[in-house]
This record gives structure tokens, C-alpha cells and sequence, in this order.
């Protein structure tokens, strides 16, 4: 790796000759401006506004431009000179620990090589002693015209240094957060925490940068005289949803993303509390709302039964009533009959009587 900086680390009386490389690169894709009725390239020149003409890079050199407008020439033996120790040294000032970093101050990160045979033993010497110690290293250092701040910590075999912000250049989180009072239920916190879990830990390694892959397929598609991808639809927003019931959906998403068994999410984590005061709770009150819901339903349904009930009922006493007079009168009527006929039967034998005497 091509070093951008060469100079020694200061560790007390200890000198340490150094390397420093960039710890990091950019695989984003870049673009170029271009004249978009005929493709050709847009370019920048740099022009003397004096004379009038494009110079060479080798004719620019740096300036510091006054409040009042007049530019005062700086050039690279004026910045030799500067009275800092740090110019061409990173005096390590302390040592703390980790977790005393606010990572908003963490800014771009290098890697520290040993220059030389000679920075073997120092170097190594550093880099060990930081591993025990379970501390991070503070120190100053000048890179591009600017005192700087950074922490030295070990990755692997080597030490790396990430450069710092000054503290009065993180900005204070005023007017980000709610300024509306919100009160979250432990059954919403027991969601979150069940989601949580169900997402689990991710290994960076199987991360990678979507974007850029979809934006190299556009760019092979048109480079091949194709019809770009389509884009998926974007979600609709501006709807109100249900916190609770997001929350539900996103852990069974979640478990069978993992190929586990979507179980039953109301019921993962402790119930939630009784309100004080006698007040239910929502979901009891929720229970208590279904039953009354449910029992009006079943009244009204009842109610045609009972009466088509008491209808048949009424039915059948009034047949049985009636079949038992009819009988009443059938029997009324043959034993009438039958005295008639009982009377009739001895007059006609006395009269057959008399006239055969």
C-alpha cells in the first residue's frame, strides 16, 4: 500500500519511524458531467482571473484570502516552518479507555506501518503494550495543513489510528429528538425485544452494498442496448399504522425469514401490568368489549327461537284440545245413538208382539 504521509511516533522518549496508508477505500461508482445533447465531456479549467488564461498545476500554489478580500500567498516551506511538534510526529498525550470515545468523533482511519528494520522493536513494543492495557492511545498529529487528533488502537498484528474530531466540532442533538411527551408500554418494549432477538447478529462479511450492484447492472444494460431493470414499487406512505400490530408482523416476518416456526407474538414476553385505580387494562378491556359485543348477538338470535317455540308449543296444546272435544262429542254422539237405537229395538218387538196375538 502506497503510504500518503511519512514521520515517527512519539511514545514518551521512544521514537517509532511510521507509515501511514489509508485503512479504507470506496468502491462507489463515480460519473462523469457530460454535454447531453452530443455525450462530449464537461471539463473544468483553471483560469488566472488576471491574465486571463488557463495555467499548468505547476504554476498554482496556496493562499489565505483575508476578510477584507486580499489574498495572502502560503507556501510549502512556509508550512515546513511551523512551530509544531506534530508536523512531522504523532505525540501520543495519553492513554484512555475504548469506551471514553464518543464514536460522532471518529473520522477517517489509517493504518501505522513499521518503516524500516529498525521500528520493529518499538513498534511492536507499542502494539503489545496496548493490547494489556486494554486502552486506546490519544494523540496529535498534523496532516494537510491541520493539526489533528487521533486514537491509535490495535487491529490483528498492527496498529491503526482513526482521526478524531475536536470536540467543539460535534454538534449537540438540540431540537432532534420528540419535543412530544410519549409513553411506550412494556408490552410494546416486549415486542421490540422479541424482534430483537429474532433478528439476531449479522456477520458484516455477508454484507454488501446493494446500490451499487443495482446501479452496475443499469450500467451494463446500457452499455449492451437493453432496457434498464425496472424498479421496484416504493412502499406507500403516510398511513397511521398500528404500532402494536407492525410489531407483530415484522416477528413472524422475521422467524420465517429464518426459517423458524411463526409462533403465537402475543404471547412472548411478561403480560403487562394492571393499572392502579381499579382501571383495566387494554387487553382486558379489550376481552370484556368482545363478550358484550358477542352476547347482544346472541340475545337477538334467541329471541325469534323462543317465540317460534312458544308458537309450536301454543300449536300443539290447541290440537290436542281440540282432538280431545271432538273425541268427546264423537263419544257423545254414538252413545246417543246407541240409546235411540236401544229404545226403538224393544217397541218393535212389543208391536211385532201384539199383532201376532
Amino acid at each position: 500500500m502506497r503510504s500518503i504521509w511519512n514521520g515517527a511516533i512519539s511514545f514518551g522518549l521512544v521514537s517509532i519511524p511510521i507509515k501511514l496508508v489509508n485503512a479504507t477505500e470506496s468502491h462507489s461508482i463515480s460519473f462523469r458531467q457530460i454535454h447531453v445533447d452530443d455525450g462530449g465531456r464537461i471539463r473544468y479549467r483553471k483560469v488566472c482571473e488576471l491574465e486571463d488564461r488557463e495555467v499548468s498545476q505547476a504554476e498554482i500554489g496556496k493562499g489565505y484570502e483575508d476578510a477584507d478580500g486580499t489574498i495572502i500567498p502560503i507556501s510549502d516551506e512556509d508550512l515546513s516552518h511551523l512551530p509544531l511538534p506534530t508536523a512531522k510526529t504523532i505525540e501520543i498525550v495519553a492513554f484512555v479507555p475504548g469506551d471514553r470515545i464518543d464514536p460522532l468523533q471518529m473520522d477517517a482511519a489509517y493504518y501505522l506501518a513499521a518503516s524500516g528494520a529498525p521500528a520493529a522493536k518499538p513498534y511492536t513494543l507499542l502494539r503489545e503494550a496496548l493490547k494489556r492495557s486494554n486502552k486506546v492511545a490519544i494523540a496529535k498529529y498534523a496532516l494537510r495543513g491541520r493539526e489533528r487528533l487521533g486514537m491509535l488502537r490495535v487491529v490483528g498484528d498492527a496498529i491503526a489510528m482513526h482521526g478524531l474530531l475536536w470536540p467543539d466540532e460535534v454538534r449537540a442533538p438540540e431540537g432532534v429528538a420528540p419535543d412530544v411527551d410519549v409513553t411506550v408500554r412494556d408490552k410494546e418494549l416486549d415486542l421490540a425485544d422479541a424482534l430483537m432477538d429474532t433478528l439476531g447478529e449479522v456477520d458484516l462479511e455477508d454484507l454488501h452494498d446493494e446500490y451499487r450492484e443495482a446501479l452496475e447492472e443499469v450500467i451494463a444494460a446500457k452499455a449492451a442496448g437493453e432496457t434498464p431493470p425496472e424498479a421496484p414499487s416504493p412502499p406507500s406512505g403516510g398511513k397511521v399504522l398500528d404500532l402494536m400490530a407492525a410489531l407483530e408482523k415484522s416477528v413472524r416476518a422475521a422467524k420465517e425469514s429464518r426459517g423458524e416456526e411463526a409462533a403465537d407474538v402475543r404471547s412472548l414476553g411478561p403480560a403487562a401490568p394492571k393499572e392502579t385505580g381499579g382501571k383495566k387494562t387494554t387487553s382486558t378491556a379489550k376481552k370484556t368489549a368482545a363478550k358484550k359485543t358477542t352476547a347482544p348477538a346472541r340475545k337477538s338470535t334467541s329471541k325469534p327461537a323462543a317465540q317460534a317455540e312458544k308458537k309450536t308449543a301454543a300449536t300443539r296444546t290447541t290440537a290436542k284440545s281440540t282432538a280431545k272435544s271432538t273425541a268427546k262429542k264423537t263419544a257423545a254422539k254414538k252413545t246417543t245413538a246407541e240409546k235411540a237405537t236401544a229404545k226403538k229395538t224393544p217397541a218393535k218387538k212389543t208391536a211385532s208382539r201384539k199383532r201376532s196375538a
